[in-house]
């Protein structure tokens, strides 16, 4: 069965004194084939696939290869459930607020972000990148209001 294609494929950019500071990927916006949708540069990579029944990917195994992150980046993915997201910039003012619905992907690449659960149930997979540090020097807590 082939996925339909929504009308608008390009991520929505959230920027703020031109840098970007998060993209959302609406579930409906997905091409054929594989799409990375997150600069080489970002520390996290993130990319879409629709493929036709048959396709082969090819084994493989990722070589080590050193790297540096020097922020955490975040990718939320909405699998059910309705979730409220407010997107911060580095001065801790509220740039963004954005609704995601089932399939829809938030990919936080810098300032601050905070969530509203709007569905009972809402089931939300997290993925950033690690290692994880701990609280105390992974997050700042802002001040600022929203969610």
């Amino acid at each position: 069965m082939k996925k339909e294609v929504g009308v608008n494929t390009q991520p929505e950019v959230i920027s703020s004194k031109g840098q970007d500071i998060a993209m959302v990927l609406r579930g409906s916006a997905w091409n054929e084939g594989l799409q990375i949708h997150t600069s080489e540069r970002e520390f996290v990579q993130v990319g879409t696939w629709i493929y036709s029944e048959g396709t082969v990917l090819r084994a493989h195994a990722h070589r080590e290869c050193p790297r540096v992150a020097n922020r955490t980046q975040e990718v939320v993915h909405v699998l059910s459930g309705r979730v409220l997201a407010n997107i911060f910039d580095a001065d801790d003012v509220c740039v963004a607020e954005c609704e995601l619905g089932p399939t829809d992907t938030l990919i936080v690449l810098g300032g601050g972000h905070g969530y509203r659960i709007l569905q009972d149930g809402t089931r939300v997979l997290e993925v950033k990148n690690g290692p994880y540090p701990g609280i105390e020097k992974d997050k700042r807590l802002l001040q600022a209001t929203g969610n």
